[in-house]
């Protein structure tokens, strides 16, 4: 062609959570079933929305309005009612203006980096979830930045190595926090996070709080909003009902923006968000005319403490399969429905290896295996010889060598056996060092 036209952050759009499923799917064509625990939909694996939120749904879809536009923002009705539950929670108050619906968190995390200038980074945390160091690194073109979490300090972020990398960088202009954390669990306590703000008060960057989670949290753990924390720095929150409800395919988040009006520049780039929104129009309408219905309803906290103590429950049965396993180390998590199995330094090997019985399952393993990472080595042994889909650690952005999988599974003898399955294979192929 007479023109380049890629994008020279074409490459960066990697996505391991669902790139594993394209291996998994040629397993599955061989005639292996496949255990699905690399994605985090809980209607997938056997999650039903309760009977009284389905039928407020189906009352709004026979209401005509709801087959409309909304505001390019999003519907009012919905962002009064967000404005006001944010502002009950005390902190910096915001307005129905200062909150602007997408077509879930995946759309308003690509078009927040889109619309960055190309020299302005955002320093996130590792490991990363996919969706937002892909979008940073694409928007950029080079490899995402990230601050380190540290396992063995129940994945609390690295503030001296926070500090020293946005200092000696001056490229970066935000800060990005996921709280609960996706795919370690890890929930951050209050004063962590006002050592976070005050970094990003230090270095005048912006902060971006990826709270998604924030309705999922057990084991005990306690911590704080954005908008509780924040103070007079520039910031964006980011929430959604895909997890909480939890309503996955109905595409629908939200941001929700802090100060612009103190930080004009900061208020510039939000508008042009906005400006963006308006050429696609709206969001979809159906979700947002649900949100104030059910998340208002007197039934929803029993809701979700009802799910926090099912999450909890199958969170520390899990950990008591994993903790005792030679090799690995696992951090009971307290947020969120992932859990994290780190391999000790060294555990992992070129020789190693499992069963596999079907044939034709092995070659494709052997073959996919050739000149990849360690831990990507393992999780296709797994998915090969148990039919197990994980994901590799270090598809998030990490350089440490381990998997993620889900806390999703609803049949509990399923679950269990999910997990001891992993269990013993990880001892059996740590046996082969």
């Amino acid at each position: 062609m007479r023109r380049q036209i890629v994008h020279e952050g074409a490459d960066q759009l990697t996505y391991e959570i669902r790139g594993i499923v394209e291996i998994a799917q040629q397993v599955c064509d061989f005639g292996v079933d496949v255990y699905w625990e690399n994605i985090g939909d809980p209607i997938q694996k056997g999650e039903k929305l309760p009977e009284w939120m389905k039928a407020i749904v189906g009352e709004l879809v026979s209401d005509d309005a709801t087959y409309g536009y909304t505001d390019t923002q999003g519907l009012l009705g919905a962002r009064e009612f967000i404005a006001e539950q944010v502002n009950r929670r005390g902190g910096v108050q915001i307005t129905s203006n200062d909150i602007i619906f997408f077509n879930g968190l995946g759309d308003a995390v690509a078009r927040m980096f889109g619309f960055l200038k190309r020299e302005a980074r955002v320093i996130g945390p590792s490991p990363a979830y996919s969706t937002h160091s892909s979008a940073e690194a694409a928007h950029s073109g080079y490899d995402h930045l990230t601050y380190k979490l540290k396992p063995h300090d129940n994945w609390m972020p690295d503030l001296d190595d926070l500090d020293k990398k946005i200092q000696y960088n001056d490229s970066i202009a935000g800060l990005l926090v996921i709280n609960p954390d996706n795919p370690t669990g890890a929930v951050y306590p209050r004063d962590v996070l006002e050592r976070m703000i005050e970094i990003a008060r230090k270095h005048q960057v912006f902060v971006i709080f990826d709270e998604i989670y924030s309705g999922i949290m057990y084991n005990g753990a306690r911590t704080a909003s954005l908008a509780e924390v924040i103070g007079d720095r520039p910031g964006i929150a980011l929430r959604g009902i895909s997890k909480e409800f939890p309503w996955p395919g109905s595409r629908c988040g939200w941001i929700e923006v802090y100060n612009q009006d103190r930080h004009p520049m900061f208020k510039r780039y939000v508008s042009s968000l906005l400006s963006a929104k308006r050429l696609e129009v709206c969001s979809t309408s159906l979700p947002q005319y649900a949100i104030p219905r059910i998340m208002g309803d007197p039934r929803y906290q029993d809701h979700l403490e009802k799910r926090c103590r099912m999450y909890e429950k199958r969170v520390n049965r899990a950990f008591d399969i994993f903790k005792d396993v030679p090799g690995i180390t696992v951090v009971r998590p307290r947020g969120a429905f992932y859990m994290t199995v780190l391999f000790n330094p060294g555990a992992l090997t070129e020789g190693q290896c499992l069963d596999i019985a079907n044939p034709e399952v092995r070659a494709l393993i052997e073959q996919k295996v050739k000149g990849v990472k360690p831990d990507k080595r393992f999780v296709y042994y797994l998915l090969g010889a148990t039919g197990i889909c994980v994901v590799p650690l270090t598809g998030f952005c990490c350089e440490l060598e381990g998997f993620r999988l889900t806390m999703l599974e609803s049949d509990d003898e399923r679950a269990d056996m999910i997990w001891n399955t992993i269990a013993q294979s990880i001892t059996s192929y740590l046996a082969l060092a």
